[in-house]
């Protein structure tokens, strides 16, 4: 992964002055570990986002640690010691010396180390900034460290008085993004609209839903992202009404839609696309109409992304937009209103119309600020992702739509004057998806 010393070094200078602003203290950010597949093979390592964020330092174990208090300011990292014997093996390791050298940091030190420093840093600190519940092992480390701290009253030693989550700084610097981040996202947008053709192209009658997502992420691959950014969804048929459903073994059939919700992850910053075909190369008319008004609406949330608006507001929008569709196409009876006040429209739209997007797929940041919906301003980055499911056992619903879901998503950055559609490259227009479905 790529390290850029300034960057991640201003991030830093941020997060000690916002630490400075309220009172002082030390954040421990620690860093991913490996976690065991099966047998003696681990899955696919992936750095925990804040970590990142912070350090640039894309290796396991050991913790990242803000110093902010008592007139002085450093940045700390622990990590693994230089083994040759392990490089071998694993590859190289940043080191104590690296860590220093590489990636700016004012000291480090060997994880080995960390519960000695950290008490030192800790005692008469006023705050600790930690996330709880970041795992049993460290907050058992971390619990023991302040019981210890508070047991020394005698000795003239002081556990900070408060406990607060790093997000409520770290994560409102990474909601609003910077010029450097946005280069990747619309990289990861890009990498993944291609994908989402291929996926077109290749969902044809006979092939596995697991088939077609190879297809997606091996252009993930060879277009340079590190992989899918999460769990890749493919479903044929009754499986686009499942919300979360995995790419399994089933065959696609003319006569079905795909929904396909997949995308890459490039330089630690993932896309996030959905896109509905038909199998066949062709919606039927009445697949047709509702992959329209499901579409309709969509582009009009999408329009409604701009300095001021509310994630909240957009969803209002949304949910009264689909609810008119349904009552429309008979599956509902209105009137509107009644239908949104009982939340009939739930049997077909479950589910929120947007979520923050950047490193993680559903990013950080708070989504209400003093019990309001927070304003979008310049730099956020949101999904717009309407959906409407008709379930194959819906005696309510024509029998041509049961077992058929639509959802259609894209990723869309919060400009100063209004919006721009990250992902507008993958085809949405029904006449533009039959084009590239073409059998």
């Amino acid at each position: 992964m790529p390290f850029e010393p300034k960057a991640h070094a201003d991030r830093r200078a941020r997060i000690l002055a916002e630490m400075e602003r309220r009172g002082g203290g030390v954040m421990i950010l620690p860093a991913a570990v490996e976690q065991p597949r099966n047998a003696d093979s681990e899955f696919l390592f992936r750095q925990d986002s804040d970590h990142a964020y912070v350090t640039g330092l894309d290796e396991p174990e050991g913790a990242a640690v803000l110093v902010a208090h008592g007139g002085e300011r450093k940045f700390v990292l622990f990590v693994r010691p230089r083994d040759k014997e392990k490089e071998i093996w694993n590859g190289k390791r940043a080191g104590v010396e690296g860590a220093k050298e590489r990636f700016g940091a004012d000291e480090a030190y060997v994880p080995g180390e960390l519960e000695a420093k950290l008490t030192e840093w800790l005692n008469g600190a006023p705050t600790l900034w930690y996330k709880l519940g970041f795992s049993a092992e460290w907050d058992a480390r971390v619990v023991g460290l302040l019981g210890n701290l508070r047991a020394g009253g005698r000795l003239m030693k002081r556990a900070p008085g408060a406990v607060v989550d790093p997000g409520r700084i770290v994560h409102e610097l990474r909601l609003v993004k910077t010029p450097e981040e946005l280069t990747r996202l619309r990289r990861a947008a890009e990498i993944s609209a291609e994908a989402h053709m291929q996926a077109m192209r290749d969902g044809q009658a006979g092939r596995r839903e697991g088939q077609v997502q190879a297809e997606i992420e091996y252009l993930f691959r060879r277009r340079g992202c590190t992989g899918p950014g999460y769990g890749t969804i493919v479903a044929a048929g009754a499986n686009s009404t499942i919300l979360h459903y995995r790419a399994g073994d089933d065959v696609l059939q003319d006569g079905q839609v795909c929904l396909v919700d997949a995308g890459g992850e490039f330089e630690w910053y993932t896309a996030d696309i959905t896109r509905t075909f038909p199998v066949s190369g062709e919606f039927t008319p009445a697949q047709r109409e509702l992959y329209e008004a499901c579409l309709e609406v969509q582009k009009q949330a999408v329009l409604a992304v701009k300095p001021g608006a509310t994630i909240d507001g957009i969803h209002e929008g949304v949910v009264r937009g689909l609810t008119e569709a349904l009552v429309k196409l008979e599956l509902l009876e209105g009137p509107v209103d009644a239908r949104i006040e009982d939340k009939a429209f739930r049997r077909y739209y479950m589910h929120r119309t947007s979520h923050w997007l950047g490193m993680d797929v559903h990013d950080a940041g708070d989504y209400h600020v003093d019990g309001k919906s927070r304003p979008l301003v310049p730099g956020m980055v949101v999904t717009i992702e309407p959906g409407l499911y008709v379930a194959e056992d819906d005696e309510r619903a024509p029998k041509e739509l049961r077992g058929v879901g639509i959802r259609i998503e894209d990723d869309v950055l919060v400009t100063a004057d209004g919006q721009e559609n990250l992902t507008a490259a993958a085809p949405k227009e029904v006449d533009e998806i039959e084009a590239v479905c073409v059998r």
